[in-house]
């Protein structure tokens, strides 16, 4: 179901781009009408390139407060129809990671959140560069669809409790007129242009909570821990001015999530954890019911963060959490046995190559943005939009950091499909994994809290 906004031009009054330049480029407040005629001409093409690039660098020279944040995020996600989930009676809820390397986070919590009889609409997005997208992991399940009709999705998040989905043509096309331009007009690292674009995505989804999963370290998008706390902090304040309840976790990514780096490995991690496996990958298994905890509080499901925790654990226990999962490949074209045998339809690239400890003592460090680099070379990233995707192809780290190794013990296992790129995987991997004599003093993956 959608609801429509009919579009506005201004009022009815006559407004011109280039006033609204000069305006923000002098460090004056824009209004709720201003911002809609901007968000408006950038989705529809009314006016060029060259103005919008002139306003994004004006925003990004005076940056935008709290309050014009959020009317930009507003205006942008009304360019196009909000899915509408009113009808369904569940709290509706979401989160949003910032990317990281092996965060397939999502994949695991969806499902689960959903089994406490809380709505998950999940949008995700592709990975670019160093960090992993979602959509191509749901992807390595042969014929999973994720171009879902605003219609199929409502109905099966009323029968189902949860979709995982990308974003449609239709949801906030603003911010894909105004990130394409971001990039070419060096103004990425604009805060309030961060948030904007995040938020109108989450905002056109209809949701009530929006949990939000803020990285820091070598593989995150901001590296600086303080950076990470102004941009989280300005994420949540954003998103309750927009009526939505928020909160923000400050997670650890200078190294690797989990064991698993790429999309049909870290497919297979997942359904291992649903099945219970928590030993598997303790780091990850932490990530997805603290994350699912958050979600149930700030939904409403639950007061009790540790309540919370025991309720989604026992939802993997008694195995609540697999059969969802099941039934939602199933309801998006997959075949539901790759539940039961991973192994059999989640399968590595013909080739491999195992990386090796060159001296006895300890895995000190793994760096995140070396590693995930390291998948790229190999075919389970890109560095474009348009670059394929190899499934199969991944790094499997057998060890992580304060693990005893010695001299020959295999650290991880990388694949690809060609042997070009096997051995540029592996000479760059190389690079991103530290021996220490002592062993490293353990890391907390949940830095801090933002309310």
């Amino acid at each position: 179901m959608l609801e429509v906004r009919p579009l506005r031009s201004g009022g009815g009054r006559t407004m011109r781009m280039i006033d609204l330049i000069i305006k923000k480029r002098d460090g004056k407040t824009l209004n709720a009408e201003e911002f809609d005629f901007v968000a408006q001409a950038a989705a529809q093409g009314t006016v060029p390139d060259y103005q919008l690039s002139a306003f994004l660098m004006a925003c990004f020279l005076h940056p935008l407060s709290n309050k014009e944040t959020a009317l930009l995020t507003k205006a942008m996600a009304h360019t196009g129809p909000r899915l509408d989930f009113s009808d369904i009676d569940m709290p509706k809820v979401d989160k949003h990671s910032t990317g990281g390397v092996g965060d397939g986070v999502s994949l695991a919590l969806a499902p689960l959140v959903a089994c406490a009889g809380v709505a998950v609409p999940m949008m995700s997005g592709r990975g670019l560069g160093h960090t992993g997208g979602t959509l191509d992991k749901l992807e390595s399940i042969k014929n999973f669809e994720i171009r879902i009709p605003a219609k199929l999705i409502h109905r099966q998040i009323q029968k189902l409790g949860v979709c995982m989905f990308g974003q449609t043509k239709d949801l906030a096309p603003a911010d894909r007129k105004l990130y394409a331009l971001r990039d070419a007009t060096g103004t990425v690292e604009s805060r309030p242009l961060i948030v904007a674009s995040i938020l109108s995505k989450k905002y056109a989804e209809g949701v009530d909570s929006l949990l939000m999963d803020v990285k820091y370290g070598s593989g995150a998008f901001m590296q600086k821990l303080p950076d990470s706390k102004k941009l989280a902090q300005m994420l949540v304040s954003t998103a309750k001015l927009l009526g939505l309840n928020c909160r923000a976790l400050i997670t650890y990514m200078d190294q690797p999530l989990g064991r698993a780096v790429g999309n049909a490995n870290e497919m297979y991690q997942t359904i291992q954890i649903l099945k219970g496996d928590k030993d598997l990958a303790p780091d990850f298994y932490e990530a997805v019911i603290e994350t699912g905890a958050h979600m149930l509080v700030i939904s409403g499901r639950e007061k009790n963060l540790d309540k919370a925790r025991k309720m989604l654990t026992g939802y993997i226990t008694d195995g609540s959490a697999l059969r969802k999962f099941r039934e939602m490949i199933k309801w998006q074209g997959g075949n539901p046995t790759v539940a039961d045998e991973p192994e059999k339809f989640l399968k590595n690239a013909k080739l491999s190559f195992e990386f090796k400890a060159d001296k006895k003592g300890y895995v000190g460090f793994i760096d995140a943005k070396l590693t995930g680099r390291a998948g790229v070379l190999l075919g389970a990233g890109r560095d474009r939009m348009e670059d394929e995707i190899d499934f199969g192809a991944g790094i499997w780290l057998h060890k992580k950091a304060g693990d005893a190794v010695k001299k020959g013990d295999v650290i991880a296992t990388l694949y690809a499909s060609d042997p070009k790129r096997l051995q540029a995987g592996a000479e760059l991997f190389g690079q991103a994994v530290k021996i220490t004599a002592a062993k490293p003093k353990p890391y907390k993956l949940v830095h801090s809290i933002i309310k």
